[in-house]
């Protein structure tokens, strides 16, 4: 993955108060330590919270959520040990409100509709596949699509996940013959350069975990020509 990462003086700050921050997640970025060894996400923030406050010693940060490492877009830490427990049960109960772009193969598509698989993980594979029916060991998956632009060889589509399975958007796209721009191991026909994919957390909100106003955030896009013809 040679995509650019974040570090502690690049970091993309969305949002920061005393409870919680919102960055962007570049694609590379790990949210959590891996076999890799590279640095994660998590302990990045931490070093930039350390150099922007002085802070000596640890410093706490709660992951609340996770993206693919190929993926970029807005993503949520907690910087107390009340916010993180507030946001893990608006995050598991469904009361967060998540809208994803993909840049996918062009084909003929409804210009929206509401995809419904059951997907089954292989974590051998690190992989998920999507059947039509129930079958034994899968999770039901539920999607909403609608086609918010035409480029010349890709539809941009924009998401709302109604359920949070592991690699869910891109196994429910492949599903549809529509795998996303860079996706190989979800049938794109070749990889992008950088190792990426053209998905993205585009937007995220939910009610701040202690002054319970409505927060919402908006990931930059990554830069680069497909991206750049979205915006």
């Amino acid at each position: 993955m040679s995509a650019l990462r974040s570090t502690p003086e690049n970091l993309l700050v969305l949002y920061e108060d005393n409870h919680l921050i919102a960055v962007g997640k570049r694609p590379g970025d790990i949210v959590q330590g891996d076999k890799t060894g590279d640095s994660p996400l998590s302990e990045i923030v931490k070093g930039y919270i350390k150099i922007k406050y002085g802070k000596p010693g640890n410093v706490f940060l709660g992951v609340v959520h996770r993206l693919d490492r190929p993926t970029s877009g807005c993503l949520v830490f907690a910087k107390t040990s009340k916010a993180l427990s507030r946001l893990n049960k608006m995050f598991a109960t469904g009361k967060t409100k998540k809208t994803y772009w993909a840049v996918v193969q062009k084909k003929e598509l409804d210009k929206k509709a509401i995809l419904t698989h059951w997907l089954v993980r292989n974590p051998k594979q690190n992989k998920s596949y999507a059947h039509p029916k129930e079958v034994p060991n899968s999770k039901k998956a539920i999607l909403e699509y609608e086609v918010i632009a035409t480029l010349d060889n890709y539809l941009l589509l924009q998401i709302d996940l109604k359920t949070g399975r592991h690699h869910q958007i891109r196994a429910q796209l492949a599903a549809i013959g529509c795998a996303i721009k860079g996706d190989l191991k979800y049938g794109a026909s070749r990889s992008n350069p950088n190792g990426s994919i053209h998905l993205h957390a585009r937007t995220l909100s939910f009610e701040h975990p202690v002054k319970q106003e409505t927060m919402e955030f908006i990931a930059p896009l990554p830069k680069d020509p497909v991206w750049n013809a979205c915006s």
